[in-house]
């Protein structure tokens, strides 16, 4: 279930910058943050599991059961809030997800974000 059909570099360059009324709410959770940072070091599409792992490992609890949680979390709630945001595109059946946006786009937030989390 492709979200679109375009290939990541024409939808980031047919993208319009995200108003920061947006990036403010993708950032308002921190396991969007962390998901959104992981992202952005990444050069394309990455394994759904390595995002949940990542993000395991971040918050100190990569258990099996906190993997399984996180990776529920991210595919009921946080991968739709920021794909419908623009931010991200994922496929579920190929379980794989990769941004939509320059990093360059995210860099200030993402820096803002580590500041307030230190």
């Amino acid at each position: 279930m492709p979200i679109n059909e375009q290939s990541s570099d024409e939808t980031v360059l047919n993208r319009q910058p995200i108003p920061p009324t947006t990036l403010f709410l993708a950032f308002s959770r921190r396991r969007r943050q962390l998901a959104l940072e992981y992202l952005s070091g990444k050069a394309g599409a990455i394994a759904l599991g390595d995002l949940a792992e990542s993000i395991a490992l971040a918050e100190g609890t990569p258990t099996r059961d906190r993997y399984e949680r996180i990776l529920t979390d991210l595919i009921h709630c946080e991968l739709p809030k920021m794909a419908d945001s623009g931010l991200l595109r994922y496929n579920l059946d190929d379980e794989w997800v990769e941004l939509t946006v320059r990093r360059a786009e995210l860099t200030p937030y993402l820096e803002l974000a580590d500041t307030t989390h230190t």
